[in-house]
């Protein structure tokens, strides 16, 4: 048999061995016993790249970014250090937003073994799972505690790496029974009896249980729990759902960094320069082909001078005007006349403003100036003149990579300044939008609404905020609760949009398709199906490999839920893809203006902050009813109040129960700021 080979890499989590890598011992230890456990026969483990980081978490998920995006192809990534109690130990929390497929089995494993050693194994907080095709493991720092947590998932590792990055299909994988894969891997259950399992994907059912008292035919809801997350199966019955979700709850942070992480840039492509480029952002640095002014220019209405003499009566012998001809040269004692922005002609130094002459004589037909007087004492060379490049100097860079297009003028002025026709920028997104549910109507129906009914808010809504923000879309319409219909919409958007908005049917009622749909008819890949936060709790987010990858953001059903989870997770991944920078919305202090009462979730409550010109601060206001239906509560909303969860806050503030008025709070801003 032809041993599969597996990449493996390591990332040393320590402070005190980033500055002397000689005092780390796990690396080694860790290299070697993967090579220890490599067999002709089956595996061969080769250890491809070793990093080294302090306890910092942007260190730890740099390492992670660069060897996941790396040329090598991981098929597991190991950690070692951080997963304790101390202050520094952060790793579970810098990896677990790496983790699409959460492994709680691997964790149950490294546990389990551990704590046959000692009780104090109980002090780690190992996190393990599948980011992409890779298999991801955090392990203790110790090297012996490293390599007995290592041990305890060696022998399977190599089946959770091939399932991980397709390498064969579980179908095949599983083909021959599970003793079979046992005994292949060199381990064997404990149990005399296997449940019967009826899936061949590679998530095995737990025994079925029943009540004493009931045979097998009974009609008792059977329990499924799956090793990873899965929605509940298209046309299963409504007794075999899910009584509470399967996907873990992630922090609003976790939920931002994953979507940041699924979001590519799109391709670049050249753009005219007009009014149409507002909204994009520049691919490249620009620089000028030409200075700006061409030529030297007066920057006032007077006369050209060719000297500084000062006062005195001078003939006027020419006129450059603001338009293209050829000027006579002066000479000494002469002065031309000239309006602003025309070329000085050749030879004068300085322009007088007109103000600061009079008229001394006519030519015979009083038509045109023979003679003007100046009247001050002395002009100095360049007085009144815009010099060549003044402005803009041939070569200079005017604009960079990464500039926006704003609609104020000033990039596109400065583009058609130096000749710029074309430019190159990163495409916009097309975004599509669905609502779902068949008790949605459209907003503007006629007639009364039946019972049940409700008009559609949503899409119109959702479509006006993303328009505002310069992106293109298209209006995906109402998709009823039917499988097969939502799949149909799906896959035709998926065909010509790059990300699909839906509202609705998130939840876990049985006509909430969404999620079974994306996973089992669509194949995609959930990300997370729940965020800790107030309003948006069932928010969930999705990508698509349709062949390209396109992302879905399946927002809740209530209207303000959708609009606040919208500028919270969707607009900033549209600005991102389409090389924003700085691709969030700008956070700010607020000082509150009345109490806000607090809620065991962070909540993200809808306010209007404006400019205090008394006391030059923020203050925020709020919108009345915040309940999470209530659309009027975005009615004259430009920002969302970062409430904390009660436990997060100090006693005083649990006992009130609220933020107090007067007190500040973060907050979230949507648009403009108004004023007092």
């Amino acid at each position: 048999m032809t041993p599969t080979k597996l990449n493996a890499a390591i990332i040393i989590v320590s402070t005190t061995a980033s500055k002397d890598p000689s005092s780390d011992v796990s690396g080694n230890l860790l290299t070697e016993f993967f090579t220890a456990n490599s067999t002709a026969e089956s595996t061969t483990w080769q250890v491809v790249a070793r990093r080294i980081v302090p306890d910092d978490r942007e260190e730890i998920q740099g390492a992670l970014t660069t060897l996941l995006e790396g040329p090598n192809k991981l098929n597991l990534i190991v950690t070692t250090g951080g997963t304790g109690f101390a202050i520094t130990d952060i790793t579970p929390e810098a990896v677990k937003p790496f983790l699409q497929k959460e492994a709680p089995g691997l964790v149950h494993a490294m546990l389990s073994a551990s704590l046959n050693i000692t009780p104090f194994s109980m002090m780690s907080r190992p996190v393990a799972g599948v980011s992409g095709s890779t298999v991801i493991v955090t392990l203790p720092g110790s090297p012996k505690g490293a390599t007995e947590n290592l041990g305890a998932l060696i022998k399977l590792l190599p089946h959770a790496c091939i399932q991980a990055a397709g390498i064969q299909s579980s179908r095949k994988l599983h083909s021959r029974g599970v003793e079979s894969l046992e005994k292949q891997a060199g381990v064997h259950g404990h149990g005399k009896h296997r449940p019967k399992s009826d899936n061949h994907d590679g998530h095995h059912h737990h025994h079925r249980h029943h009540h004493h008292g009931h045979s097998h035919d009974s009609s008792t809801p059977e329990v499924y729990t799956y090793a990873e997350p899965r929605a509940n199966r298209l046309g299963d019955a409504v007794t075999r759902r899910y009584r509470e979700s399967p996907y873990p709850m992630v922090t609003v942070k976790e939920a931002a960094d994953l979507i940041a992480r699924e979001t590519q840039l799109k391709e670049i492509v050249e753009a005219q320069v007009n009014e149409d480029l507002v909204g994009y952002v520049l691919a490249e640095d620009v620089t000028a082909a030409e200075s700006v002014p061409a030529y030297r220019a007066s920057i006032v209405d007077g006369y050209a001078l060719v000297h500084s003499g000062g006062k005195g009566i001078y003939p006027v012998v020419s006129v450059s005007h603001a338009a293209p001809g050829s000027i006579p040269p002066l000479s000494s004692g002469q002065v031309a006349r000239i309006t602003t922005g025309a070329p000085l002609p050749p030879g004068a130094t300085a322009v007088v403003m007109v103000e600061d002459t009079i008229l001394k004589s006519m030519t015979e037909d009083e038509k045109e100036e023979a003679e003007v007087e100046i009247l001050v004492d002395r002009i100095g060379d360049g007085e009144n003149v815009r010099e060549v490049g003044s402005d803009v100097m041939k070569g200079d860079v005017v604009l960079e990579k990464g500039d926006i297009i704003s609609a104020i003028g000033g990039e596109v002025g400065l583009l058609a300044s130096v000749g710029r026709a074309w430019v190159k920028v990163y495409d916009k997104v097309t975004v599509g939008v669905l609502s779902t549910g068949d008790e949605v109507v459209h907003h503007d129906r006629k007639g009364e609404l039946r019972l049940g009914e409700i008009r559609d808010s949503n899409r119109p809504a959702l479509l006006s905020a993303i328009k505002a923000q310069g992106f293109s879309t298209v209006d995906l319409g109402i998709a009823r609760d039917k499988a097969g219909a939502l799949q149909s919409i799906l896959i035709e958007a998926l065909q010509s949009v790059d990300v699909i908005i839906t509202t609705g049917g998130v939840s876990m009622g049985e006509l909430d398709l969404l999620k079974p749909t994306i996973e089992q008819s669509l194949n995609g890949t959930i990300h997370f199906g729940r965020v800790a936060m107030k309003p948006g709790k069932p928010t969930t987010f999705a990508t698509v490999e349709s062949p390209k990858k396109k992302l879905i953001f399946a927002l809740p059903g209530n209207p303000a839920s959708a609009l606040v989870t919208l500028h919270l997770f969707v607009i900033p991944s549209l600005r991102k893809s389409q090389g924003y920078e700085h691709y969030d919305f700008p956070r700010v202090r607020v000082v509150v203006n009345e109490d806000m009462g607090l809620d065991p979730r962070p909540e993200f409550r809808r306010a209007f902050v404006r400019f205090d010109a008394v006391d030059g601060r923020l203050h925020a206001s709020g919108t009345g009813g915040q309940r999470s239906s209530r659309i009027g509560s975005a009615h004259g909303a430009n920002a969302v109040l970062v409430m904390p969860a009660s436990k997060e806050v100090s006693e005083k503030r649990r006992e009130l129960g609220c933020i107090p008025k007067g007190e500040t709070v973060d907050a979230i801003l949507w648009g403009q700021i108004g004023c007092a």
